[in-house]
């Protein structure tokens, strides 16, 4: 046992060992490898020679006040330049391109169509009128040998119409010719009306007609049925009867339209009372040929 006094033998705030204490007098041991200063990894920036091994291709990189050092720039500096920008048609051009581009192909069609020669002689015409005002024979009605009476009523579209004695002309009708007996208390007896319609079927203006006739009143219709057309110039010949009461008035007529060539529909719309009926269908018969006539 050694009597060796410890650590601050004359600091009055360690109190002296006994001679009796125990001291570790054991040997001291090595330092240990772990405890040894680790220096830090090189920096990913160093540039210079070998030095820094090969890994990072030099020397560190030297201290200064700049963030990346006085000779190498931010990580974003180093990265491969972009590649350039193509420049884009601006968008108005397009449309015109294409535009050129269609007027070019339709040039071409047209020398392939008609052969590239300009100096081609047209196709005849007829002399006497003009191709383009030619008229299309199955559509043009040939022409009437009938001549109307000097009291023949025109109605449109070369049609006419006769009046019986004791007809007259309703003023007040505005589409086509209506006319009209009167008994003798002025009251009216009878209609006779001829009116016309373009570009329509015979069946489809006979039935507006009729349905426009008997309109509020109680009605019994008769089958509508083809009549055979009395001219060549006719294509289309229907006809329909009824009877019906009109303000407790019965009456009784017909109506029968005719479609000729040209697309013009006439059409007859007779009605009378049933007490004067014998004497109205009479005279209805003779004015009806006379607007067939000048069909």
């Amino acid at each position: 046992m050694s009597g060796k006094r410890g650590p601050g033998g004359d600091n009055p705030w360690v109190k002296p060992q006994a001679e009796d204490e125990f001291v570790d007098t054991a040997p001291e041991l090595p330092p240990s490898p772990w405890s040894a200063e680790v220096p830090p990894p090189p920096s990913p920036w160093a540039t210079g020679g070998a030095a820094d091994g090969p890994a990072f291709g030099g020397r560190p990189a030297s201290d200064s006040g700049a963030a990346w050092g006085d000779k190498v720039g931010p990580p974003s500096l180093r990265r491969p330049a972009p590649e350039p920008r193509r420049r884009k048609l601006p968008p108005l051009l397009i449309p015109i391109a294409a535009a050129i581009v269609v007027v070019a192909l339709l040039a071409v069609a047209g020398i392939l169509l008609t052969g590239g020669d300009d100096t081609a002689d047209p196709p005849p015409q007829s002399p006497s009128m003009p191709a383009s005002t030619t008229p299309d024979p199955s559509t043009t009605p040939s022409p009437s040998t009938y001549s109307p009476p000097p009291n023949a009523i025109a109605v449109a579209f070369g049609v006419s119409v006769v009046p019986v004695d004791a007809w007259s002309v309703l003023a007040k009708e505005t589409e086509g010719k209506q006319l009209v007996t009167y008994a003798p208390n002025g009251e009216p007896r009878a209609f006779f009306w001829v009116r016309q319609k373009e570009n329509v079927s015979a069946k489809e203006y006979l039935l507006r007609i009729v349905e426009g006739e008997t309109q509020g009143e109680t009605t019994q219709l008769g089958n509508d049925r083809n009549l055979a057309c009395p001219r060549d110039v006719l294509v289309e010949c229907v006809a329909i009867t009824y009877t019906s009461v009109s303000k407790g008035v019965k009456v009784q007529g017909f109506v029968e339209t005719y479609r000729r060539t040209d697309g013009v529909v006439t059409a007859i719309d007779f009605r009378t009372r049933t007490d004067f009926a014998r004497k109205a269908e009479a005279d209805a018969a003779t004015m009806k040929k006379s607007v067939v006539d000048s069909l």
